[in-house]
């Protein structure tokens, strides 16, 4: 689930070159000038927690308190606390780069702290990994999926080199990438016979990305891609363009986009149209707030979303220990969100144990080094590049009002893409 970030796509690389040595000497400035208190390690976050992102933002800080929990706040001799810092605005309810680098800073002069759980938006990612790359902080994202974070050759040009000053990994996340996303979502469509597509996206690098690879994939399919066209999340509605979708007939209409792009708008105005293609949307929009604004009535088995990674089944909720405890605590099976979170928070105390020691160094490598055997959704780890070996896409439908598991869709013969732009 990420954004926009200042129109990134656009800019060349030895620009992307200057924001990040912009946000290094803006994160670094006071490097170390806190105290430590020898009895504690501190495990931050950084998500938004105002505006659309709020509802995901706390099913991940559920996750990670459910980690915490589960050591009693204890990390071998050391006090485990956790701050849940907010790296959005509170007038747009948006994720901020000043609030963000602000975080990232936060936590780098702060001896104490052990480890970073963000971001929820890659574009906020991109504006913290340089920072925390140079003073060696380990950074888990649960939420993170645009390909260029981790994945050379497939993202901006100079990425992910650039968000690595110190030479050395310290990112990682616990999410598959959209060059798995994208293409898993087409091959779902295909299998369910759709053969005409209608693509958009929301003009953003997240929602072009994954338009963009879940086009190309139709396309290796055998579909035809009627159009791919980017919207302005900044318009009050879409009817006007709706009559064009209309016009060209689709089987199934896909947008890569959020909620907070208007993704809910676009998916009412089809409502509205009378539209009856399949809607199939990427995981920025497997939210609570874009079936208010598109209107959960009317998308009844008819909308469908896509996220990374495995989603579990309802009845598991009562079989697996994480998802037990967290129904217990809140009265509802965890999301995927709440998964994400907490297996972020559980590799990153993990690691800390198995160091044993204020070492920030070393836990990076511990994480790296770190084969989960028994995580919530199955045996993982994290592979050279900071990425996740789970490699499956999960599909939801709209179905009472929210979004319902319906299927898992492997990644047998995916290829990796470029999405360089």
């Amino acid at each position: 689930m990420r954004n926009n970030w200042f129109c990134l796509q656009k800019r060349s690389s030895s620009r992307l070159r200057w924001f990040v040595v912009a946000c290094i000497a803006l994160g670094l400035n006071c490097f170390g000038c806190q105290e430590t208190n020898s009895n504690r390690i501190c495990l931050v976050s950084s998500l938004p927690r105002t505006g659309v992102s709020r509802q995901v933002s706390d099913e991940v800080v559920r996750g990670i308190r459910l980690a915490i929990e589960e050591v009693r706040a204890r990390v071998g001799r050391f006090t485990l606390e956790y701050r849940d810092l907010d790296n959005s605005a509170s007038v747009s309810g948006q994720w901020t780069s000043e609030g963000e680098a602000a975080n990232a800073r936060l936590a780098v002069q702060d001896p104490d702290v052990m480890a970073y759980i963000g971001t929820l938006n890659s574009g906020a990612a991109r504006v913290s990994m340089p920072i925390l790359n140079y003073a060696d902080l380990l950074m888990v994202s649960p939420a993170n999926t645009a390909v260029g974070l981790t994945k050379p050759g497939l993202g901006i040009p100079g990425e992910p080199d650039v968000y690595q000053p110190s030479g050395r990994l310290n990112y990682m996340r616990v999410v598959p990438a959209d060059d798995l996303q994208g293409p898993l979502a087409a091959d779902w469509a295909f299998g369910r016979g759709v053969r005409r597509v209608f693509v958009i996206d929301d003009a953003g690098i997240y929602g072009q990305g994954v338009a963009s690879l879940f086009a190309d994939r139709c396309r290796e399919k055998g579909m035809e891609v009627l159009a791919h066209v980017s919207i302005d999340p900044q318009a009050a509605e879409f009817k006007s363009f709706v009559g064009s979708v209309m016009s060209a007939d689709p089987d199934l209409v896909y947008f890569g986009g959020s909620a907070r792009t208007k993704g809910g708008q676009l998916a009412r105005d089809l409502v509205s149209a009378e539209s009856e293609a399949i809607l199939l949307v990427s995981d920025g929009c497997r939210t609570k707030a874009f079936l208010d604004a598109a209107g959960a009535t009317s998308l009844e088995g008819r909308c469908f979303a896509t996220s990374a990674g495995l989603s579990p089944q309802q009845s598991d909720c009562s079989e697996i220990m994480f998802l037990k405890r967290y129904q217990q605590k809140y009265g509802t099976c965890p999301s995927n969100a709440a998964i994400h979170g907490y297996e972020a928070a559980r590799l990153a105390i993990r690691a800390i144990a198995d160091v044993g020691r204020k070492d920030r160094r070393a836990i990076v490598e511990s994480a790296f080094a770190s084969r989960v055997d028994d995580g919530v959704l199955g045996a993982w780890s994290i592979d050279e590049n900071g990425d996740t070996t789970l490699q499956e896409v999960s599909v939801s439908v709209v179905r009472n009002g929210t979004f319902e598991h319906e299927e898992v869709v492997p990644a047998a013969g995916i290829g990796k893409k470029n999405v360089s732009r």
